[in-house]
């Protein structure tokens, strides 16, 4: 049981705004996708398979920095990186979820199946590079947004242009969150030698995040317009712009926690353009 418990929080499963944040662009495709009317089977392949991508990509990220975390004030009790658990069970938990999360889309068409494979390789290379790339968080962006495409596929056996440009919109959307999370540990990270756009933006931080949830919305709006969706989604994106004011007020003054709280606020703001895309569908 002890182990069980390890594994449990090697996968942040007590902490779930990861999988939250994956889930919310999933929904908004999935609901764009078939009109506001998706298949049980489908919707349910999705929310699972999500949450599972997300522990696996956790599993991964964790035993890839197994040597930095130790240098981070809040990593360095991790399980993994405290020695509670090896490497190759980190590499273990996230291979059976890995496979499970293949076993859940056998169902789906050959375009879904393939784009999985993408979405893999992607999330298992994310960790690395943080080595080198400037802007990480953009990369984790396409891993985070890349259930939209493949809810595209499995729902209409295509990828249309509005499907890349929601996923264009959630890179965006990550360079900003990821970019208040990364806030808290810049410290850190510039003392080790890890690559952040937190580092990256330096002083231009904030004023690079809010472009960043301007570009988000700006782009979701003109999706979901293109889509035929009109004034519950404009209410939805207008709620969100407000939250994302909300944020500026946490991270103007840089401080760790308000930027911490900011990042998982983020939670809501990907509510709010669901709850208006959803709204749109069944009463637009």
């Amino acid at each position: 049981m002890n182990k069980l418990a390890l594994y449990f929080r090697l996968v942040r499963a007590h902490k779930p705004i990861g999988i939250l944040l994956l889930l919310w662009p999933t929904l908004w495709a999935l609901w764009m996708a078939s009109n506001g009317h998706p298949d049980p089977m489908i919707l349910a392949i999705f929310v699972v398979g999500t949450a599972l991508m997300r522990s696996a990509g956790c599993a991964i990220n964790d035993y890839a920095d197994r040597d930095f975390d130790r240098h981070v004030k809040r990593t360095v009790d991790r399980p993994l990186t405290s020695g509670r658990i090896k490497g190759w069970e980190a590499l273990m938990v996230a291979g059976v979820l890995a496979i499970v999360s293949f076993l859940l889309i056998l169902p789906l068409n050959a375009l879904t199946k393939a784009l999985s494979v993408v979405a893999v390789i992607i999330a298992g290379s994310y960790p690395y590079f943080k080595r080198f790339f400037a802007l990480p968080q953009a990369y984790l962006g396409i891993a985070f947004g890349f259930g939209i495409p493949m809810a595209f596929a499995a729902v209409q056996g295509q990828v249309p242009a509005v499907a890349w440009w929601l996923l264009v919109a959630n890179v965006f959307w990550s360079l900003a969150y990821d970019t208040e999370y990364a806030m808290v540990d810049r410290d850190d990270d510039l003392r080790i030698g890890i690559r952040t756009s937190a580092i990256t933006f330096g002083r231009y931080d904030v004023a690079a995040i809010m472009v960043c949830y301007a570009a988000t919305l700006g782009i979701d709006l003109a999706c979901g317009w293109s889509l035929g969706l009109r004034w519950w989604f404009v209410a939805g994106i207008l709620v969100a712009a407000a939250m994302a004011v909300y944020h500026y007020t946490l991270i103007r003054g840089r401080d760790r926690m308000r930027c911490f709280a900011a990042f998982n606020h983020n939670n809501w703001l990907g509510a709010a353009v669901f709850a208006g895309v959803a709204l749109d569908y069944a009463l637009g």
